[in-house]
């Protein structure tokens, strides 16, 4: 609960700076000389560009965060707990490797599902890959929602597009 009200807090922030940003390039847009006009365009832009990231990465958080509440209440989450780690909390190399080896092992088997697509993007993580991680979390994320709408309607979801893991 405290991470989540440290992000309340921070958007929060981030809203209220936002705010007084734009703000600001409505003034210099105002204010009618070309030069300022070009300013406070681009001063307005930067408030645009912040509420498009936060909101894109809340939604990434939360849909991340569903998965992860279903992938434990199934008991299937990743167990690293003893995995040995570096000084630095980082996962031993071969430790990681073979975690992934055996992940990877269990996605081949069921390409389609978004349990094992879940479970493979977090042994990309402990690898220490986080660009496949972030992938393959994306097609994990678009496969449960697939399997969400396809139970609520009674239907067959069909996969998306699968990247090489």
């Amino acid at each position: 609960m405290k991470v989540k009200s440290a992000i309340a807090v921070i958007v929060v922030a981030l809203a209220v700076y936002f705010f007084v940003l734009g703000r600001r390039a409505v003034e210099l847009i105002s204010d009618g000389g070309a030069g300022m006009v070009v300013l406070g365009v681009a001063v307005l832009i930067l408030p645009l560009l912040g509420v498009w990231m936060i909101y894109s990465t809340l939604r990434s958080a939360f849909a991340h965060d569903r998965l992860a509440h279903r992938i434990a209440e199934e008991g299937r989450e990743l167990d690293t707990d003893d995995l040995p780690r570096r000084p630095s909390g980082r996962f031993e190399r071969d430790a990681a490797d073979a975690l992934f080896a055996q992940v990877k092992s269990e996605w081949e088997a069921d390409p389609d599902d978004w349990r094992s697509n879940y479970r493979l993007a977090r042994a990309y993580d402990v690898a220490g890959d986080r660009k496949r991680a972030r992938e393959i979390m994306k097609r994990a994320v678009a496969l449960e929602g697939l399997q969400r709408k396809a139970d609520a309607t009674g239907e067959s979801a069909g996969p998306p597009e699968r990247s090489q893991g």
